[in-house]
């Protein structure tokens, strides 16, 4: 039925209707003529008795089903009752079919009549319970979450910790039996073969598509370009690593034989101001003044470091040694991400393995060059303590296994904490099995080093999160402090208008 304002009305159906005025669009059919509807709005739906009689007949054409589309279904439309279809014609009591957010649960709620107030609090006492209980499960799950990866945390803690000042104590102690420290370092980095077995095997346990060794090999080779592990790969972006890998571990291990194993773990904690240091000047990393505080800390341990046995000690030559060390660590980690990128699990066991083999191919000769040459000489190979070779092999693979690989189940801020509390794990030692002078200035270098250490691993917005934390708490003092002056200004109160009377009180 169409209308032209003027008391005529037009029907699609050729039926009669009266005192029906809809005006839903353009007049093209026959006209009918209907006398005017009253100006008064309706009460009752008994009120539009007839006109609920006649939308029997109503029927929506194709044309406008399209227009309808946009604001609700046309099947919903044929479905519906005579009741909601006047609703929906004449926006009676509030009903605006035309509201996108208009939501079938609100129709349905307003076209019933005679619901009481108590059922309506029902369903939505029912509505905020079940809202309530998801956002409760929600949150234990996260809290679950984050208190399992608290816990793993704690003992990656315990194990990174254990591991690497283990290898440096067992290294120390190994040089006393068989000083090799370039040997003792080619045979530890060969053990890195073992990664992309390893890796392949959890491949097997964890992943539902189980791909065999040569086709999980393929696709992991895809890190290295499109053209997978060629020799001119090789030779450009894994043998510079490799070489970085062995002076990295060789001037640590040579700074052992100089040095007591609590300065050169303090030392090589440095590493992680240099790494900031070379990703702000090549990577153009940002610039944090935390972090600038915090190499400059490091750098002032060090001197201070060496300050504390004299300049003219052959201490020196360790620090150096453990400083270059660092750096050479340093210029790895910046130099990986440059070249090849963030590399997922299986890419990193790959490089690593095909850094551990590359290693044992190509590096064997310099341990018999230096073997006959007398620098790193043993009578007999029966004299080779194997057990402390393989002891301090495999702490090293445990440590850069869980350095690597760790960050899949905890934080990688934890991980890096087990590092800098080796310190004091070496100091123990060192007090109780060989001479050492813990004065003043060693102290207070250990600690600034460490100090600077902890700063680097502040994330980016620790700002920003200390002011949202100290905004939180103010909020949540706010409340506190007016019920307490709200009760100081009551208590008063009372005190002054006790001789009146105590009625004044009683509600």
């Amino acid at each position: 039925m169409y209308g032209d304002g003027e008391g005529m009305v037009w029907d699609r159906v050729a039926r009669p209707h009266r005192d029906c005025m809809c005006y839903l669009g353009p007049p093209t059919l026959m006209p009918i003529g209907m006398r005017k509807s009253p100006d008064v709005s309706p009460r009752r739906l008994s009120d539009i008795s007839p006109q609920l009689r006649q939308l029997k007949y109503l029927v929506v054409d194709e044309a406008i089903k399209e227009d309808l589309k946009s604001s609700r279904s046309v099947e919903d439309i044929n479905s519906a009752s005579i009741e909601e279809r006047i609703l929906r014609i004449t926006g009676y009591y509030g009903y605006q079919p035309w509201s996108a957010s208009y939501k079938r649960e609100d129709r349905i709620r307003e076209s019933v009549v005679g619901t009481t107030d108590t059922q309506a609090a029902g369903v939505a006492a029912g509505a905020e319970s079940g809202s309530s209980k998801r956002k409760l499960h929600c949150c234990i799950r996260v809290t679950t979450v984050q208190v399992s990866k608290a816990l793993w945390g704690v003992a990656m803690v315990m194990c990174v910790c254990s591991s690497w000042a283990g290898s440096t104590q067992l290294a120390k102690l190994t040089f006393r039996q068989f000083d090799a420290p370039f040997t003792l370092t080619w045979f530890a980095t060969s053990w890195n073969c073992l990664f992309f077995p390893l890796y392949y095997i959890g491949h097997l346990c964890k992943s539902p598509e189980r791909q065999t060794p040569r086709q999980r090999f393929r696709e992991c080779c895809r890190f290295f370009g499109d053209d997978g592990l060629t020799p001119k790969v090789f030779f450009t972006k894994v043998a510079p690593f490799g070489l970085l890998w062995i002076l990295t571990n060789y001037l640590y291990l040579q700074a052992l034989r100089k040095i007591n194993t609590t300065d050169a773990s303090a030392l090589f904690c440095c590493n992680k101001a240099f790494v900031f240091l070379l990703s702000w000047i090549v990577l153009r990393d940002r610039f944090m003044g935390v972090r600038i505080v915090a190499a400059i800390l490091a750098i002032a341990g060090i001197v201070m470091m060496t300050y504390a046995d004299g300049f003219h000690s052959h201490s020196v030559i360790g620090i150096t040694l453990v400083v270059a060390s660092a750096s050479m660590s340093a210029l790895y980690k910046v130099l990986f991400k440059m070249v090849l990128g963030s590399a997922k699990f299986g890419e990193a066991a790959l490089f690593l393995s095909i850094v551990g083999s590359a290693n044992f191919v190509f590096i064997s000769f310099v341990p018999l060059i230096l073997y006959f040459t007398h620098v790193e000489y043993i009578d007999s190979p029966g004299e080779i303590p194997w057990a402390c070779f393989c002891g301090v092999a495999g702490l090293m693979f445990a440590f850069n296994f869980l350095l690597n690989f760790g960050v899949a189940v905890t934080y990688p801020t934890l991980i890096s904490l087990g590092i800098v509390l080796s310190v004091p794990v070496n100091a123990m030692v060192d007090l109780y099995t060989c001479e050492i002078n813990f004065n003043t200035v060693r102290l207070i270098a250990v600690f600034i080093i460490c100090l600077g250490f902890l700063m680097l691993l502040l994330p980016e917005d620790w700002d920003q999160c200390i002011i949202q934390l100290s905004t939180k708490l103010r909020k949540r003092d706010e409340p506190a402090e007016s019920s307490a002056e709200a009760g100081a200004t009551t208590g008063l109160n009372w005190r002054g208008r006790a001789r009146t009377s105590m009625s004044t009180f009683a509600h």
